[in-house]
């Protein structure tokens, strides 16, 4: 052994019989990265590769985030996600980064010089998206699909954006059972059902996680019956389609699950769609540009409860708004009657006085 080595070694010894603290690079690398960071959920391995240049290496390795995402949703192990996660600059960390804090677009909207409108060129680029869908119910997976949506042609663009992904033959494991009582059955619902809807733009290399990760209202239909859960995101829009300034707009996904008294309880209809104040579905050009937007806007991992908080905000001003349209409407009706009324007074008047 030379003198450099002794020296650091009785260096360690000392240190350690003085009590003195060992750093975390003392410790191999593989053990780290093996024992350690696997262990780690994805915000704090983001929090960890900011304590040291050594410790943003081992955690920015492409396996540990490929692991975290698909622990997080199981439908990004499809070859199809894979495919576009492998484009992403980060690949699964890019991706985790885009997808993981939900989606608080109502604080702030892109710049002005990046905020897309409708006709902008740059739209024609997204051939299509790609929705990753996973519903937990309790602890367990119960639900998990891909479903590619295309978007070039003049049919998306014009038609109202909306996806359905349950098919009729499809089946879905039981959640729970059914026992016919309409409040219990709906708060076991709103407890325990988890819902994640990512759509991602492979052609952009970006991702937003567009569901609330709890029910922001669950009730019966009130034709059928059969309970719903909907999954919403309040969205502040730039204005697009014709819309002068800023509104906001709702990402709604609605589970809907049903069953008989004494049986199972099943998953029957899982949909998504955007709509605006007035209550319609927008377009897929629309879409398209809100989307945009949403990719290009803020994440924030947001307060408890602020999701359904926000639902009831925009159902609120989605009320205000139909009071006034049936105020304006109320008033053109009265002035239409005075104009009548007062076409006929003169015309009587006419006649009386020829």
């Amino acid at each position: 052994m030379n003198m450099s080595s002794s020296c650091s070694t009785s260096a360690a010894a000392t240190s350690a019989d003085g009590g003195g603290a060992t750093t975390i690079t003392a410790v191999h690398p593989d053990i780290i990265q093996t024992h350690i960071l696997t262990r780690l959920d994805g915000p704090t391995l983001a929090s960890t590769s900011c304590a040291s240049s050594d410790l943003h290496s081992l955690c920015t390795e492409e396996n540990l985030w490929k692991t975290i995402c698909n622990s997080n949703w199981p439908s990004t192990a499809h070859p199809c996600i894979q495919q576009a996660i492998a484009s992403f600059p980060s690949g699964h960390r890019s991706f985790y980064s885009d997808s993981f804090p939900n989606l608080h677009h109502h604080h702030r909207q892109p710049p002005a010089h990046r905020r897309p409108k409708s006709n902008d060129s740059s739209l024609g680029h997204s051939s299509e998206l790609i929705s990753a869908v996973d519903i937990h119910y309790g602890n367990e997976l119960v639900y998990s699909k891909v479903a590619v949506t295309e978007t070039s042609s003049g049919w998306f663009m014009c038609s109202p954006f909306r996806v359905d992904l349950l098919d009729p033959k499809e089946i879905v494991p039981a959640l729970a059972k059914f026992d016919g009582e309409d409040d219990k059955c709906m708060a076991r619902v709103e407890e325990n059902m988890r819902l994640s809807w990512i759509v991602i733009d492979p052609a952009k290399k970006r991702a937003v996680n567009l569901s609330s990760l709890t029910p922001v209202d669950v009730r019966r239909h009130w034709l059928t019956g059969e309970i719903q859960a909907s999954y919403a995101t309040v969205m502040a829009t730039g204005g697009c389609g014709g819309r002068a300034g800023r509104e906001f707009v709702i990402c709604k996904a609605v589970v809907t699950c049903g069953g008989k008294e004494g049986g199972d309880l099943q998953v029957r209809e899982i949909s998504m769609q955007v709509e605006d104040l007035e209550g319609k579905i927008i377009s897929g050009k629309d879409t398209l540009v809100i989307l945009q937007e949403a990719m290009d806007g803020n994440r924030s991992k947001g307060e408890a409860g602020e999701e359904k908080r926000m639902y009831e905000v925009f159902l609120e001003l989605r009320r205000e708004w139909r009071e006034r349209r049936q105020n304006r409407e109320r008033r053109l009706d009265m002035v239409c009657i005075a104009t009548g009324v007062s076409i006929f007074m003169a015309f009587w008047a006419f006649v009386l006085f020829r």
